[in-house]
């Protein structure tokens, strides 16, 4: 959208992702304004030992040059006072150890940190699992702060012990920007530390961590802003000097919002570095094993499951098998392969596995490859191998009692492959949908900051004019064979 057709008030929104940070601004009904748009590149620290981490450092100077980029952008375009808020979504979760200063003592570590494996089995076997995971909605996983934290105990304890906080990079923000912190319970709901149901952090768990509740951020909701730069920032962006800033959420929550997902008809699946299918429900009682139940706010909950593997398998099979056509011109060849006709069987887990199996520490397993099988063919089969663990998430959320009747693409990586959206729209036998907006998760930030602010926007905007994607159901039968076969290999590499 043009600048010239943009309603005021404007909030600038701002996604800290796994692989960038970007800065965008929208109008009171939602919408992007195009002119506008700061990116900054970002690399995470991954190494054989199962590491995915980020200096904080870095990362906060990131935001700041997306930050300086997006109000040059806006400089000539929007009166300095016309930016009503500024709205945040980030990673989720992150984990960094601060000192009293409010220094990092670590890096980031992100849910991608497969290190702490060890420390999740342990907690697994000490602990009541299926009681932690319905009381918090997340299981006792690498992903998730309870086993990172037992194993920086476990592997660092001098650092563990100097430890006078643990914060997510959201909460950092808002303590380098304004001299103190918050976080929102969409936020600690991602952490594994948040009563779901009390709003409170689960001082059972705590307890049984070693950790403080002071130690953490006070809680709050995602419609409290904090106002007044510390003074090092107010000179350097005086058009946000005290402009209201809202508490960081969590991506998933932002990209469901962003993409008209706000109730329980419609699912949002999202495959940008990694993946996730997701549903908003008024209130979950009971969570299915395997999934993940977060906050987006104190009134409605978010049902779904996360994948580790999405774009990030692409990228590396492209790198490593020196793929290196058009976009396009591959993402036609690859339209018009069979369904499952290579004769693969693949666990997708080059960066081990989230849901529905939670196995942090497994690792990819290609099986079926002869002389005969093509690059493409590999590229063809990963993408339809990451399908089908969208499917049996899918199983798990109807097996809670809800059945979505619209699905909604977003995620960089999924848009940019028409192929990739027919094959998830076979595999699951639902059509897809694809957000035309497609920065979801700003714009899911954007709206929850504009509705704080007391302007209503019509979520579901986002699929005005989309394109949609509808299965064969010839291609459904085929890929269910295709989803047990995968199973059975799955039962196979667990009994090893």
């Amino acid at each position: 959208m043009t600048l010239k057709d943009a309603a005021p008030p404007f909030v600038l929104s701002l996604d800290i992702g796994t692989s960038s940070v970007r800065a965008f601004v929208f109008d009171a009904q939602g919408r992007r304004v195009s002119s506008i748009d700061a990116r900054e590149p970002l690399a995470l620290r991954v190494s054989s030992d199962g590491a995915a981490e980020i200096d904080a450092a870095e990362l906060f100077d990131a935001v700041g040059r997306c930050l300086d980029g997006a109000l040059a952008q806006s400089i000539d375009l929007i009166s300095p006072n016309a930016i009503a808020g500024v709205a945040v979504t980030t990673l989720a979760p992150t984990l960094v150890a601060l000192d009293h200063d409010g220094v990092p003592l670590t890096p980031v570590f992100t849910y991608a940190d497969t290190r702490c494996a060890q420390d999740a089995a342990a907690l697994q076997a000490r602990l009541d699992e299926h009681e932690i995971h319905q009381r918090t909605g997340c299981l006792l996983r690498t992903s998730y702060w309870p086993a990172q934290l037992a194993w920086l105990r476990r592997t660092r304890p001098a650092i563990f012990r100097q430890a006078a906080s643990w914060a997510t990079f959201g909460d950092y923000l808002e303590l380098r920007l304004f001299g103190r912190r918050r976080i929102s319970y969409s936020a600690a709901s991602w952490t594994g530390l948040l009563d779901r149901a009390l709003l409170s952090w689960d001082l059972r768990l705590l307890g049984e961590l070693g950790i403080r509740p002071g130690q953490l951020a006070p809680l709050v909701d995602r419609d409290m802003p904090i106002q007044g730069l510390i003074p090092e920032h107010t000179a350097r962006w005086a058009e946000l000097a005290d402009v209201p800033w809202f508490p960081a959420i969590g991506d998933g929550a932002a990209a469901s919002i962003g993409s008209g997902c706000s109730g329980p008809t419609r699912a949002a699946l999202t495959v940008g570095t990694t993946g996730a299918l997701r549903i908003t429900l008024p209130n979950v009682a009971q969570v299915p094993d395997g999934l993940w139940c977060y906050r987006i706010d104190r009134h409605r909950a978010l049902l779904g499951g996360a994948t580790s593997e999405g774009g990030n398998v692409i990228a590396w099979l492209r790198d490593t098998l020196r793929i290196d056509e058009d976009p396009d011109v591959l993402d036609r060849a690859l339209s018009v392969l069979p369904p499952d006709g290579h004769g693969l069987t693949i666990l997708p887990f080059w960066a081990g596995e989230r849901s529905p199996g939670w196995g942090g520490d497994v690792r990819a397993v290609i099986t079926g490859l002869s002389l005969g099988v093509t690059a493409l063919e590999i590229l063809r089969a990963s993408m339809e191998s990451v399908a089908y663990r969208f499917a049996l998430i899918l199983e798990q959320i109807e097996q809670a009692g809800v059945t979505p009747s619209a699905f909604i693409a977003g995620g960089g990586a999924l848009i940019a492959s028409p192929a990739w959206m027919q094959i998830i729209a076979d595999v699951l036998g639902r059509p897809l949908i694809v957000a035309a907006e497609p920065e979801v998760s700003a714009r899911g930030a954007a709206i929850l900051a504009l509705d704080a602010l007391g302007v209503v926007v019509d979520e579901r905007d986002t699929t005005t004019g989309a394109v949609g994607f509808v299965p064969n159901p010839d291609n459904y039968s085929r890929y269910r064979t295709a989803i047990a076969r995968q199973q059975a290999l799955y039962r196979r590499m667990l009994q090893q």
